[in-house]
């Protein structure tokens, strides 16, 4: 059954799913795993759509329609998260494997041999696939073609790159010990620029966070107690309809609760834009900003809430808000 609900997705989307599964080092059936998720995730959006269109007295429709769609972004972009940290990691352990592999040519072993003594148990799974590509290189295939293979399970065109070089200097024949002593100094150099990048736009950081959780929702709170003020007041101000004071006032349109819906959509909008490009700023994609969308949220709807506590308990009196 999961399988012929897998095949209701569209090819290219089923395809590129795939390989995101493949990325984050998921072992299972993928056509299984595809459908159950589907299927629990129509479950729950169900659930959580009769529970807010009663809380709430919204759409059915429209929340289930929403929560579908949260939910399967949800789903996809934890494993998409977690393929970018497992190509991360690889990528950090790659220059010493490479160094430790230098060595083992310089000792005097094959460069097979070499490969697999490489393999150490803090590589974690590039030490799994080293020790695959000794296993098809036992049964004769080609250690260019495993190398090859190799990369393409994990999603980092750093790592294939490297063994794109590596697979070039074998074919080629030249001195691929100092070929491999000048990749492992050429990707820590890499990681060393990337540090210091991350570290010059920590104040851009800094500055998106504070104006998103502190300034935008003191504002708002401070404008719906005006607003809360103004609705009071001047609904108890009676002027005398003569023609000696060219002085009009009409009825208020604005209530303080549309203010108030307004300033928190306001805030759950920048919070998840602002969360995105803190992520493109700080990682360079747009999706290493998800993970703060929810201590943003919370965050800043609490300044909210709190900002108008403290201005109403201060100044409610002084305005007879009381």
């Amino acid at each position: 059954m999961y399988r012929l609900i897998t095949r209701l997705i569209p090819g290219r989307i089923r395809e590129h799913l795939y390989s995101t599964l493949a990325y984050s080092r998921v072992k299972v059936n993928k056509q299984k795993f595809l459908g159950f998720v589907l299927i629990s995730s129509l479950g729950l959006a169900l659930g959580l759509s009769l529970l807010i269109s009663r809380l709430f007295h919204i759409s059915f429709f429209v929340t289930l329609g929403l929560s579908i769609i949260v939910l399967e972004l949800g789903i996809y972009f934890s494993f998409s998260l977690k393929a970018d940290a497992t190509a991360k990691f690889v990528e950090s352990i790659l220059p010493d494997a490479l160094q430790l592999m230098s060595s083992n040519l310089r000792a005097g072993l094959t460069t097979d041999k070499a490969l697999l003594l490489s393999a150490r148990p803090e590589f974690g799974v590039l030490s799994e696939e080293i020790n695959e590509i000794g296993k098809k290189i036992a049964l004769g295939e080609d250690i260019g073609k495993s190398m090859t293979e190799m990369t393409g399970k994990f999603k980092s065109e750093r790592l294939k790159k490297t063994f794109l070089l590596i697979v070039s200097g074998l074919r080629s024949g030249g001195q691929l010990t100092d070929l491999l002593d000048q990749t492992a100094d050429n990707l820590r150099q890499e990681r060393f620029l990337d540090e210091k990048i991350r570290t010059n736009v920590l104040m851009y950081v800094i500055f998106i966070f504070a104006a998103i959780g502190f300034g935008a929702p003191i504002l708002f709170g401070l404008s719906s107690f005006l607003i809360s003020v103004l609705e009071t007041n001047l609904s108890m101000v009676e002027i005398p309809q003569t023609s000696a004071i060219p002085i009009t006032f009409s009825q208020i349109n604005v209530s303080s609760s549309f203010i108030i819906t307004f300033a928190i959509i306001s805030l759950l909008t920048s919070s998840v834009l602002g969360s995105l490009v803190l992520g493109l700023i700080s990682r360079g994609k747009e999706k290493f900003g998800l993970k703060f969308i929810p201590l943003l949220v919370v965050f800043t709807l609490g300044m909210f809430f709190l900002s108008r506590f403290l201005i109403g308990s201060l100044l409610g009196g002084l305005f007879g808000l009381e």
